[in-house]
């Protein structure tokens, strides 16, 4: 196998993902999978879980990378398709020393990547420039590894089951989007009681009923139709490989990733007194103030599944939570991000007393807040976008938390900057105690974009094209009309 250069963009900060045929290809996978099992073998390690997505490039990449696993020695098993949480859950069950998935997570479907566990360890950061390095020194172990068939699924589905305990049945939508968390549901909700309509639920790595993630409004019009029209109490729906999930109460509203939170903080802290709770920076400034009020330990850290893990290691947290949708419990689980077990545990929350989720919902403290906001921008500029916002508020003397981006506080709320690590974006929230607070966080934000050069087109978008707010920004700024991305 010849000496190969990955395309760098691919080597992202907590996973490996790219555009199958232009930034990753099958011979990229065949030298990761060489790569991965050079790192495996000077851990002590010799064998590797793996599984793969439904997307139709995941087999021909699956093949690839296993080859890469055997030709350094590693035994690999093969658990067929299912979401990123089964191999997790693959590495505990079959004690394997590694496991890889083969999944674009909630990309379109050309995307394609991995997601890599080292000793029970997500790779992130260092660990997955290592393995770049790896392959442009041509430093590969050799071997002659073994390809063994290991079906979890069933056990799987089992341990899922273990920890529903619903006090009463109840009428669950569900909307695995065709994505890899299809063959887990079409068994779990057999065995669960009470009535469950399952939405989109056949396995087709084209997406065709919607894109693949549930934290964007639109992929959840189809869930919230059959919540309402069929009288259910709750809707769940996952992305693209099962590791998040989006969620919609008996009213047809949609509960965030942070509401969620709050939810099963209250849950866990009446049980765990004084409990560690880990939200991303991204989240609700309630959520960290009611697990304080509630005598738990709030910790903010940096957005990313393997480095909220690594996190929850460090400090024995027993929950953690993002905004995206992934959620992690310690709590009776393994502390890796499960969206099919963490439905479980919302289908308990929600069973246990009379109340509805709409109910619980109405009861979370109220502030005007915006979506996670997505603002195209090219990898090569968007990391240094965020170092030049930094720059000029730390200038000036804002209250900024850069931890990741920067999160910005005032008298009248908060708003965040920062580069996504997974696409060709910044990703933007902002939260006020009303609508106007709400817009002048808007605008200040917008005002730092500009002062970047990205499009006015763009800023003008988030703002609420025609909106005052906008138009005052824009005629301040007349000469912004460069693009960046």
């Amino acid at each position: 196998m010849p000496d190969r250069h990955l395309d760098k963009s691919i080597l992202r900060e907590y996973d490996i993902r790219g555009i199958v045929g232009q930034s990753l290809h099958i011979a990229d996978a065949a030298a990761l999978g060489r790569a991965f099992g050079t790192m495996i073998r000077r851990a002590g390690g010799r064998s590797c879980a793996l599984g793969r997505d439904g997307r139709l490039s995941s087999p021909q990449l699956a093949r690839a990378f296993v080859r890469g696993l055997k030709a350094t020695g590693i035994d690999v098993y093969r658990i067929g398709v299912g979401p990123t949480p089964m191999l997790y859950f693959a590495e505990h069950h079959l004690s394997a020393d590694a496991a890889a998935m083969v999944t674009g997570s909630h990309n379109p479907a050309d995307y394609n990547g991995f997601k890599l566990v080292l000793q029970g360890r997500t790779m992130h950061g260092a660990d997955i420039l290592e393995l770049g390095r790896i392959i442009r020194d041509d430093a590969y172990s050799s071997g002659n590894g073994r390809t063994l068939r290991r079906s979890v699924l069933g056990a799987y589905t089992m341990r899922l089951l273990r920890d529903a305990e619903l006090a009463r049945p109840l009428s669950v939508a569900w909307d695995p989007g065709n994505g890899a968390a299809c063959p887990v549901i079409e068994r779990m909700v057999r065995n669960l009681p009470g009535r469950h309509i399952v939405l989109n639920g056949e396995l087709d790595g084209t997406f065709p009923a919607h894109h693949p993630d549930p934290t964007l409004p639109e992929t959840l019009d189809h869930l919230r139709h059959t919540v309402l029209t069929r009288n259910c109490d709750l809707g769940i729906a996952f992305d693209g490989d099962g590791d998040r999930l989006g969620v919609i109460d008996n009213r047809g509203s949609i509960l965030w990733g942070d509401q969620l939170m709050m939810l099963w903080s209250e849950d866990i802290l009446r049980r765990q007194p004084g409990a560690t709770i880990i939200a991303d920076v991204k989240t609700s400034q309630s959520l960290f103030d009611i697990v304080e009020r509630l005598g738990g330990k709030p910790v903010m850290w940096r957005t990313g599944h393997s480095l909220i893990k690594a996190k929850m290691r460090e400090t024995g947290a027993a929950l953690a939570g993002e905004m995206s949708g992934h959620i992690f419990f310690a709590d009776r689980y393994f502390g890796f991000d499960d969206a099919l077990y963490a439905a479980i545990r919302l289908l308990n929350l929600v069973a246990r007393g009379n109340r509805s989720l709409a109910d619980l919902h109405d009861r979370l403290p109220k502030s005007s807040t915006t979506p996670e906001l997505r603002i195209d921008c090219d990898d090569t500029r968007k990391f240094s976008v965020v170092d030049e916002v930094r720059g000029r508020l730390q200038a000036a003397g804002a209250d900024v938390n850069d931890i990741d981006g920067v999160r910005v506080r005032t008298s009248g709320g908060w708003w965040l900057l920062r580069a996504s690590n997974t696409q060709n974006a910044l990703v933007a929230r902002c939260e006020a105690s009303d609508a106007a607070g709400l817009e002048r966080l808007k605008a200040s934000l917008a005002e730092q974009l500009l002062a970047s050069g990205l499009p006015e087109q763009q800023i003008s978008a988030l703002l609420g094209n025609g909106s005052d707010t906008a138009e005052r920004i824009m005629a301040s700024h007349p000469s912004r009309a460069s693009a960046v991305a």
